[in-house]
């Protein structure tokens, strides 16, 4: 996969070059959201694997949280162990590589956030980590509404700026997961501009009017003004 044009986003430094932080600012919305979304059904993990976790800040947050949970993160992007350092001392482990092809352990609680989005085939990867993976937390940006469309210009923004080569909306993303063999637990929206970190005021008046359309339309709402994403909690089904 050396000439990969999707791989090489990540592990030539393209993508850290735009985002040299590797949004960690929303690290521990990310977090939180995960916590809330757990503790409904439960669940308190004693081991945790994110594939794709970045600079491991959402780790760091759970380990306040599940200090004596054994905690890995996995990326492929080489300019990441430097920033890896202090998470480490934290008592969480990241390993540089794809953990598809790396033998582990099924973990209690795999995460995957703000990932399917960036990958060439989110279907292979779906199906493939179904076989190495219990109760699964995704979080997926849900690009695709009737204005992002007809502007067209807020989906290239996310396509150069970050990466995103696969737009969702909330019926796209629950799709895709079922005919990968998943199991949805539970799905819900996360409102990013009204509830994540360090969003301007133009944004947040505009998530304002989203959840009035969400309120008065529903899921029609969403698929109108777009900016949501959506957490899924999901397990693997039996039958698949």
């Amino acid at each position: 996969m050396k000439h990969d044009p999707v791989t090489r986003r990540y592990t030539e430094g393209d993508y850290a070059q735009q985002n040299p932080d590797w949004d960690s600012a929303d690290s521990p919305w990310k977090a939180q959201q995960v916590l809330r979304l757990l503790a409904r059904h439960g669940l308190s993990p004693t081991s945790v694997v994110e594939v794709g976790c970045g600079a491991g800040g959402v780790l760091s947050t759970l380990r306040s949280h599940w200090q004596q949970a054994d905690m890995e993160g996995f990326d492929i992007a080489p300019g990441l162990p430097a920033l890896w350092a202090q998470r480490q001392a934290e008592g969480i482990r990241f390993t540089l590589g794809d953990y598809l092809t790396i033998d582990r352990p099924t973990p209690d609680l795999t995460l995957v956030l703000d990932v399917l989005e960036h990958l060439g085939d989110p279907f292979a990867f779906l199906a493939a980590l179904r076989e190495r993976a219990g109760y699964t937390v995704f979080h997926i940006p849900l690009d695709l509404s009737a204005v992002s469309v007809t502007r067209e210009r807020p989906l290239l923004h996310v396509r150069h700026k970050v990466g995103h080569l696969h737009y969702f909306t909330r019926g796209l993303a629950l799709a895709m997961l079922e005919e990968c063999g998943w199991q949805v637990v539970e799905e819900r929206y996360t409102r990013p501009a009204l509830t994540a970190p360090n969003k301007k005021a133009v944004t947040r008046l505009a998530g304002l009017l989203r959840a009035a359309a969400h309120a008065m339309f529903s899921h029609a709402g969403v698929r109108l003004l777009g900016g949501e994403t959506l957490l899924v909690l999901a397990r693997p089904r039996s039958d698949a």
